[in-house]
Parts: C-alpha cells; structure tokens; sequence
C-alpha cells in the first residue's frame, strides 16, 4: 500500500473508531495495513479485527507476479502467512489490539453478530472474493460508520475492475455515500439502511 493510501486509510480508521465499535479489515496478508488499524484502534480503546485464510489471494500462488516464496510451509508446500503477520504485530508491539479471524471471510462473517465501525475490504480481487467480502461484512457496518474498499480502478489498464465493481454497488445501493478517494482507496460513510 503506497503511503499516500496508508495515511488516508489510517485517518479513517481514527475517525470511525470514535464510534466506539471494533474495526474490521478483510485481508490480512502479512499485517502491514493491520499495523494502522490496530494503532488507532488502541488509541480509542476499541478492537481492531482482521480476517484472512492466510493461504494467499490468487495472484500470490506459485506462477504469480505477487507471489513469495518465504511464506510457503514446507511441510504441507502451500502459503501460510499467519506466522509472518503474527511476528509484524508482535515488533509492532500492537498484539493485545487486534484479533485475527483465521478463516474464508464469507464463513466468518456468516457467524459475526455485531456491528462494526470500520470494514475495510482488501482481500481477494476475483468478483466471487470482493462479492463475498461486500455481502458479508457490509451489512455490519454501523449507521456513521465506514466502508472502506481498497484496488478501486475504474480504467481496467490499471487494475483488477472486482473491487471496482463492489465500490459502484455500494454508491448505487443509497446506503453509502463517498467521504473520500486517496489512489485506488474509497472510503465511503453509512448513510441509510441496505447494500
């Protein structure tokens, strides 16, 4: 995430934990942007929560141009970055403010019964992932709170158009209005009821 995006991502993660509610990522990977929402979130004294399989989106398998090697257990020879993203929080010094989700965000979300102040949706790019990450964690953010969709590229040269598409859908619903762009960052404000 270039820093431009990161410091826009953090002040809405600032701003949206004033709620008082947890904050959400979808996409963990290593714990880079976990790093920013556990920050603010111990600061505001709220919990900052982070699903992710931690087996790696498609364009981090073998053959891909994200692809690092580093993180692949040799025992069982596929991706596994809960290691990695554990040792980030622990020299972050941020442990005791997030709590990770090890699981398919869809299955997780299914089970989640609260409201959130903050999504942020970075997971997979695919439009099954983005799809399922939009319907699954969308109707938890709180009235006030923020969505926030992350590789939003309206040209297709530049980028995947999935989480795109979920940004489009989310203005086109009325729930959602935009606060502000930052990049390929959306970060869009709870106004009314629906997805």
């Amino acid at each position: 995430m270039p820093v431009g995006e990161g410091l826009a991502l953090y002040a809405a993660a600032t701003g949206a934990a004033a709620l008082g509610l947890p904050l959400l990522e979808v996409g963990t990977y290593c714990g880079r942007s976990t790093i920013l929402l556990a920050d603010a979130a111990r600061a505001a004294g709220v919990t900052a929560l982070t699903v992710d399989h931690h087996r790696g989106s498609e364009e981090q398998q073998p053959g891909w141009e994200y692809h690092d090697p580093a993180v692949v257990d040799p025992e069982v020879g596929r991706m596994d970055t809960l290691p990695t993203f554990r040792r980030t929080l622990h020299a972050a010094g941020l442990e005791d403010h997030v709590v990770a989700l090890v699981g398919r965000s869809p299955q997780v979300a299914a089970v989640w019964g609260g409201k959130l102040g903050f999504v942020f949706i970075d997971g997979g790019h695919t439009d099954e992932h983005a799809t399922g990450d939009y319907e699954g964690w969308a109707p938890h953010v709180a009235e006030g709170g923020l969505l926030v969709i992350h590789d939003v590229f309206p040209d297709p040269a530049d980028g995947g158009q999935a989480p795109y598409r979920i940004y489009l859908r989310a203005l086109e619903s009325g729930a959602f209005a935009e606060v502000s762009v930052t990049d390929s960052l959306r970060v869009l404000r709870r106004t009314g009821p629906g997805i």
